[in-house]
């Protein structure tokens, strides 16, 4: 029994030194670009949020992020990850603005319920049951946390037939079709045939409310348009952002409404043929909607700006490489990040694996003078690009989905550039002398 033991004990200590040994770095310095970049999160398969859900505490200290079985908040200073809940299917929603509660449902939301949403304290405790969600997704949380957002369809749709239902792998979507010629589109391509055919379903939808303190639910909008990409303002909170979905080339994605159903306006008006705007997003005062605009698709980039208040637009110029299936801003809108593409999407990039931050310049009328009309048109700028993390070992049907810290000294993002998928953040400065 004695020797048993003893090589029990031995090869539990040699499993044990396997699994450390398998565990990727926790930080380390980029040699291509010279920032510092660290892992977040501990647990394998434990990730960020999506690109415009907040995910911070309100003090800036802490955020959270999500794996199949846990949802766990992060210290940003210790990078300690304490479990808020356990169990099966869990989704994380978002950080509450004001309260700073972590929002999550016991079912996959994107399943369309039913499901259960609940509220838990950053600190932990006992979770609070909100309401019972029958049929919908809800997809966003007002700036006085009164009410969320979400949308409703009138029956389901698979949008890629016998695709793996799990969210625990190193990737979030799986397209495949062919085209006329009988021949495999790329993952972009195939992308755009499925999302063709949810659009073309036509089937009715609604965007609707719910208030938190009472359940009670509202429809703002119903219509066949796919409808898609909710969020409410972050300062007003009254007033909510929506996307028609589908093929960017085809639909006129973004739109302004307001809960009461009143104000429904189209943020952006196409003006050739081809031409794409998508993956939009507020600035965190509320007072621009920030999108990807392509004049035409896959040819001319920028990052485009809408002022909500008086209608006036921004628009960045950026290169190919530097394209990024998301974009994002820092607190005080002077810098923005960029999560890179890789050579089988839209922009077909030869060197877009790069986690980018943007410095934004305006480009100045020569000598002074400007044009008779200069206040109504477009205002032009450029990005000016570097280069974070190298994400070459990346594979981006996991898109990173990068956010500024409120303190806007990192970039977070979510990577399977080491395996299994874990949450990252790199430094905005670059080391010492480097």
């Amino acid at each position: 029994m004695k020797k048993l033991a003893h090589w029990l004990a031995t090869l539990a200590l040699l499993v044990g030194t396997a699994v450390t040994a398998a565990e990727p770095p926790r930080e380390w310095v980029d040699p291509d670009t010279g920032h510092r970049v660290v892992r977040l999160s501990s647990e394998p398969g434990s990730r960020s949020l999506y690109f415009h859900q907040n995910a911070y505490t309100p003090d800036g200290k802490r955020m959270v992020v999500s794996s199949a079985t846990t949802i766990s908040i992060i210290d940003l200073e210790t990078r300690k990850q304490t479990e808020l809940v356990k169990g099966e299917h869990l989704a994380v929603l978002f950080v509450g603005p004001k309260t700073g509660r972590v929002y999550y449902a016991n079912d996959d939301v994107k399943r369309g319920g039913p499901y259960d949403l609940f509220w838990i304290e950053a600190e932990g405790g006992k979770p609070t049951r909100i309401a019972h969600v029958e049929r919908g997704q809800i997809g966003s949380i007002n700036a006085d946390e009164t009410l969320l957002l979400g949308t409703w369809a009138e029956r389901d749709f698979e949008l890629q037939p016998g695709a793996p239902k799990q969210n625990t792998t190193k990737f979030d979507d799986h397209y495949a079709a062919t085209g006329p010629d009988g021949k495999p589109l790329s993952f972009a391509d195939a992308k755009e045939v499925r999302l063709n055919d949810r659009l073309e379903a036509g089937i009715p939808m609604e965007i609707f409310t719910l208030n938190i303190k009472t359940g009670e639910r509202k429809v703002v909008h119903a219509a066949k348009d796919w409808l898609n990409h909710v969020q409410f303002s972050p300062s007003d909170p009254n007033l909510l952002m929506f996307c028609h979905e589908g093929p960017w080339h085809k639909v006129d994605r973004i739109w302004l409404i307001r809960t009461d159903g009143t104000g429904l306006t189209k943020v952006h008006k196409r003006t050739m043929n081809m031409e794409i705007a998508g993956h939009e997003f507020f600035s965190h005062d509320g007072k621009t909607i920030w999108y990807d605009l392509q004049t035409p698709r896959g040819e001319d980039f920028w990052l485009a700006g809408y002022e909500i208040a008086t209608g006036k637009r921004t628009w960045y110029h950026l290169t190919r490489d530097e394209w990024s299936v998301h974009f994002n801003v820092n607190r005080d809108g002077t810098l923005f990040a960029g999560d890179g593409g890789d050579a089988e999407m839209v922009a077909k990039a030869k060197d877009g694996k790069w986690i980018y931050l943007f410095r934004p310049e305006s480009i100045p009328d020569v000598a002074g003078i400007s044009a008779p009309d200069a206040a109504s048109l477009i205002r032009p700028g450029v990005l000016r690009a570097e280069k974070l993390v190298n994400m070459k070992d990346h594979d981006y049907r996991m898109e990173p989905n990068i956010t500024f810290t409120p303190d806007g000294k990192w970039v977070v993002f979510r990577a399977n550039m080491q395996g299994e998928v874990y949450t990252y953040a790199v430094e905005v400065a670059k080391v010492a002398g480097r």
